[in-house]
């Protein structure tokens, strides 16, 4: 093939290129969570397979044990926070407040424009670790795990999700876009894994199922 036409052929496929990124970013949400990135399908597995087996007795739990939305900076809270960073186009007022926004939802795929509308989940619940390891610890680290911003443990979420979500592990309980699944999973086992926190038998079964396509 003469040079001409390669060039002028590898410029149509650039074009081409192009034309197909600006129209998935035109139809991509307007705001999308930003829960730190969680490790890869193989260290999930890697970690997974690591984590203590144990039965779940929730007897004892109490939420207050998990001091959570401290402040993190000047005015703002965990829950702030987080409704900042995850949001698009985030009005705060003096006390650090949402006043305005756009919040996307990756469990569910709802975006919102209310703060109202939107909980901070954890996504490994409070009493999922307070039965799985987290009685034993102090105050102090109960309150670093409820207010984690490091780890993929804490994304906003439309509230009513988050509400029939409540403390359920990924045995009973997924988010409906089967899309973020993978993400879900992956998160799920690192918070586990950096915490020391066990898994009961069911739960493993769940998580190495969802793993294997990741």
């Amino acid at each position: 093939m003469p040079r001409f036409y390669a060039r002028r052929r590898l410029s149509i496929v650039a074009a081409i290129s192009a034309f197909a990124a600006s129209v998935a970013l035109f139809n991509a949400p307007t705001a999308s969570a930003a829960l730190p990135t969680p490790v890869s399908g193989a260290t999930a597995r890697s970690y997974l397979a690591q984590l203590t087996v144990a039965s779940e007795d929730r007897t004892g739990y109490n939420r207050d044990l998990f001091p959570h939305w401290i402040t993190q900076s000047g005015a703002c809270n965990t829950r702030e926070t987080v409704l900042k960073r995850d949001g698009s186009g985030v009005v705060t007022d003096s006390s650090c407040a949402a006043t305005s926004g756009s919040w996307y939802s990756p469990y569910d795929g709802a975006t919102w424009s209310a703060a109202s509308d939107v909980d901070i989940d954890h996504l490994v619940p409070l009493a999922e670790a307070w039965d799985s390891g987290a009685d034993s610890w102090t105050t102090s680290r109960r309150q670093s795990f409820a207010n984690d911003l490091t780890r993929p443990q804490l994304i906003a979420v439309t509230d009513n999700v988050n509400q029939a979500k409540g403390d359920q592990d990924p045995a009973t309980w997924m988010p409906s876009r089967t899309a973020y699944r993978c993400t879900y999973v992956r998160a799920w086992v690192q918070v586990k894994y950096y915490y020391d926190l066990s898994v009961d038998p069911a739960e493993k079964s769940a998580l190495t199922n969802y793993l294997a396509s990741c």
